[in-house]
């Protein structure tokens, strides 16, 4: 059985009939907010230093995958390395990614799953590094639902922000399970509702949220890993800054470089560091942060993982069926790395 036929994408944990004029007012409401959402950081970024080599600016996705922007940022070792960086907040890897290839940045933090897809439609942007690993994804469920193995998740609803990192590692893991669940959309940030209000049976998502259901969820949780992915957290640039910021690159990277060593070694200054920039409480940083590989690298394995998950976001729908798919290998710049990668 494959993949694809394992899973049944839904689109609304609350599907429900509106009226027309209600419906057309909350869709043109909802479209306005998105575009808003949208435009904010963009205008923040109004655009990259080109008249500065050794300037950056950075789109950084708020999210402790990438802890080692706050944390160099924090202790000046930008400044110490020569480049400034200016550092733009985002949501979502997506929106960076948006960003980045309208040439509002230079570099910008995505998971690998929206950097495989956006690569595909974006022949300008290049690896420059893979910043973190993650291997403990977990769907989280409720052993009061009866729920104790993937198993048990047959005919279950698993909620999850299709399209993500999160979502593929539910499909790998139950696909290795040969288990037939549904997949359903719940935003990250409601995740620990869905999973509270039984609105859904499981989810998957990326930390921190995950941690957040567990512990929401108390003695009721129950952590099951499965299938072969694990989360890459990728820094994509521009081949513009690849080719006109070499210095600022190798000087951003030597800083992460650093910042990574402080994070491994749980350093408070360094969670500190973590915790105001992601407003998040710094014992769920300490918590989390060891599940974290920050060590700076670019391994040439990195491109079949890419095409693998560039070849699943087609079959979702996320990139044109008919789009080939580019040389993630020779679209990779390993040279700014510490010791090259």
């Amino acid at each position: 059985m494959s993949s694809k036929a394992l899973l049944r994408p839904e689109f609304s944990i609350h599907p429900h009939e509106e009226k027309p004029v209600k419906s057309l007012l909350l869709r043109s409401l909802t479209a306005l907010v998105c575009f808003v959402a949208l435009i904010v950081p963009l205008a923040a970024c109004a655009g990259t230093d080109d008249s500065d080599p050794h300037a950056l600016t950075v789109g950084f996705v708020v999210d402790p995958s990438w802890a080692q922007v706050p944390v160099a940022q924090q202790a000046g070792d930008f400044d110490r390395h020569g480049v400034k960086v200016h550092i733009v907040n985002f949501a979502t890897g997506v929106e960076a990614l948006q960003a980045l290839a309208a040439g509002q940045l230079d570099v910008a933090t995505a998971a690998d799953v929206p950097a495989a897809a956006a690569m595909t439609r974006s022949p300008a942007l290049r690896i420059v590094g893979d910043g973190s690993r993650w291997e403990d994804s977990r769907i989280v469920a409720r052993r009061s639902a009866g729920i104790t193995s993937l198993r048990d998740l047959a005919g279950r609803s698993v909620g999850t922000p299709l399209g993500t990192s999160a979502a593929y590692f539910a499909q790998n893991a139950l696909s290795h399970s040969a288990v037939e669940a549904k997949l359903v959309q719940v935003a990250p940030q409601a995740t620990v509702t869905a999973a509270g209000q039984r609105n859904v049976d499981a989810v998957a998502i990326f930390q921190p949220y995950q941690a957040q259901v567990i512990d929401a969820l108390g003695a009721d949780a129950v952590e099951l890993a499965g299938g072969t992915y694990s989360q890459h957290s990728l820094y994509l640039a521009t081949d513009s800054a690849v080719t006109r910021k070499p210095e600022a690159l190798a000087g951003f990277f030597a800083a992460l470089g650093e910042a990574g060593s402080r994070l491994g070694s749980g350093a408070e200054p360094a969670i500190a560091a973590v915790a105001s920039a992601t407003q998040l409480s710094p014992d769920l940083i300490r918590k989390i942060l060891p599940e974290f590989d920050f060590r700076l690298r670019l391994q040439p394995d990195l491109a079949d993982t890419l095409v693998a998950l560039a070849e699943w976001a087609r079959a979702q729908g996320a990139v044109d069926k008919s789009a080939g798919l580019p040389d993630y290998r020779a679209l990779a710049e390993p040279r700014f790395l510490p010791q090259g990668g």
